[in-house]
């Protein structure tokens, strides 16, 4: 008996496997519509479904500092305006006085830096020239009896008349300059004249 069960369990496993190949079965295989038809959405499901609550935007309450720099801002802008406005007048106003003082600047600041080197470095005749022009300036004061008039006239002249025997060249420039400076001069003051009597006539204020 002992045998023959040794022999049973022996002869089992090893007949089994031959037994299942005899066992003929149909496996059918799900094709790619099926498994996409198949597969259950995660949306449908009440295990993942999320209900959708509206979302509210709460709207910032503005504080009391808040309208009060608002208000103080809106009741600042005239001034600041204002402000900008003749800041911006004056700059242009400075810039346009500067574009027509730079000419005379540069020529001053040049007649000063020449005057300077000349002096530093004289010719041999200056000094003698020099002393000539003095020396007539006070002949003229001394020649100059009366009034105030002939005080300033008398040593101005001789002073002009030794400065162009001793520089001729000099002279004649400085001469030609002060003549069309009074041309121009002249010519300013009788066109303002000549409006200042037209506008005063009573047909024309008509």
């Amino acid at each position: 008996m002992l045998n023959s069960g040794r022999l049973l369990k022996v002869a089992l496993p090893l007949a089994l496997p031959g037994s299942l190949y005899l066992v003929s079965g149909r496996v059918f295989a799900a094709g790619e519509n099926d498994k996409s038809d198949s597969s259950p959405i995660t949306d449908e499901l009440s295990l993942y479904t999320t209900p959708h609550s509206p979302v509210y935007s709460a709207k910032a309450e503005v504080g009391h500092v808040e309208k009060t720099v608002a208000s103080l801002r809106k009741s600042a802008e005239p001034y600041t305006a204002w402000c900008q406005e003749k800041t911006s007048y004056a700059l242009n106003k400075a810039e346009e006085y500067y574009t027509t003082m730079e000419p005379g600047i540069n020529a001053s600041v040049q007649t000063v830096r020449d005057t300077y080197e000349f002096l530093m470095n004289p010719p041999p005749e200056f000094y003698p020239s020099a002393g000539a022009v003095g020396f007539s300036a006070i002949l003229g004061l001394y020649l100059a009896n009366g009034g105030r008039v002939k005080r300033l006239l008398f040593p101005t002249g001789l002073m002009a008349l030794s400065a162009s025997m001793f520089y001729p060249q000099h002279t004649a420039s400085l001469a030609k300059e002060t003549k069309d400076k009074i041309y121009s001069l002249a010519s300013q003051t009788r066109v303002f004249l000549e409006d200042l009597w037209k506008n005063k006539l009573p047909g024309k204020q008509k």
